[in-house]
């Protein structure tokens, strides 16, 4: 079984590299941007029969709402990048992950309600100054949030690396002598130290700070056409109609992060799943979180600065 993970993880690897290096990676993000655009003109469409009055158009109007958010986060996006990082570098559940992402988008459109109802009751703004406000600012935001989480991972597999035990400390190497682990393997009773990491332990790293962290930077940035919607929907006075037109992209897109979830959690077992020993383990997980960590900061800094 560990095996035949391993394999499907390095058939993904391998199917993902492919597809970045032939230019398919750019066919998909023209495909999303058309989906999208097709999208918000249905949306209009949809719009416009709801201000008429057929009662009928609010399904339709949803599900294009929820079609959009699938194109939305199908294309390049940030929720993705810190999504799929994490499950990468940290162990996390596939369960828990996928939470995590449908939260994240979720909070994004709840993002988006309070930036409208702010602007156009409290601040008196139109539709182009909100999204101009959406992507000079909060895209920047956003990507330099990520960055950080970023480097926040990689300083976390740097500390791993840098422990007693994995070369560091106690004068660069773990002292030797007969070791008697107390039956679970995980705490030697004749030192004192983990020896590697409790499978108990490794299932609860993901804290409610790291969800917090994930969550907020995803949530930073409000999506456009969240915004687009919310703000007609003021104009025409059914507000609570683009209200829940957002909870539909948020959960569109959603379907996506979870998709990610799901396969970089599925990648990282499949890397790890020959490693049965937690001495293996404990010195293969800090160097995972150290290079994704590093990979994360530097796309999303380069996005970060390409949005200024």
């Amino acid at each position: 079984m560990h095996r035949l993970i391993a394999l499907v993880a390095l058939a993904v690897v391998a199917g993902l590299a492919l597809l970045w290096w032939t230019g398919g990676a750019r066919v998909v993000e023209l495909w999303a941007l058309e989906g999208q655009r097709e999208a918000q003109t249905a949306m209009a469409r949809g719009l416009r029969a709801l201000r008429g009055g057929d009662p009928a158009a609010l399904t339709g109007f949803l599900a294009v709402c929820f079609a959009y958010g699938f194109f939305h986060a199908a294309g390049p996006g940030h929720g993705k990048l810190l999504i799929g990082g994490y499950g990468a570098a940290r162990a996390v559940g596939a369960a828990k992950l996928s939470a995590v992402a449908l939260v994240s988008s979720l909070a994004q459109g709840a993002t988006a309600v309070a930036l409208v109802g702010a602007g156009v009751w409290v601040w008196q703004l139109g539709r182009a100054q909100m999204t101009g406000m959406a992507d000079r600012l909060f895209a920047p935001l956003s990507f330099a949030a990520i960055a950080l989480v970023g480097l926040w991972l990689a300083w976390r597999g740097l500390r791993g690396l840098r422990a007693p035990g994995m070369g560091g400390g106690q004068g660069g190497g773990h002292h030797h002598h007969d070791h008697d682990h107390a039956g679970d393997g995980a705490t030697c009773a004749t030192c004192g130290h983990a020896h590697g990491p409790d499978p108990v332990a490794l299932a609860q790293a993901t804290g409610w700070r790291d969800i917090a962290v994930l969550v907020g930077a995803v949530a930073i940035r409000p999506c456009t056409g969240a915004l687009f919607v919310l703000i007609l929907t003021a104009q025409m006075g059914i507000f609570a109609t683009g209200v829940a037109g957002t909870f539909a992209m948020a959960l569109g897109t959603a379907s996506v992060t979870v998709a990610v979830a799901v396969t970089a959690v599925t990648l990282r077992r499949g890397v790890l799943a020959g490693m049965a020993e937690r001495a293996a383990l404990a010195r293969v997980q800090p160097v995972i979180e150290l290079a994704v960590g590093l990979l994360v900061a530097v796309i999303a800094g380069q996005l970060a600065l390409a949005a200024l």
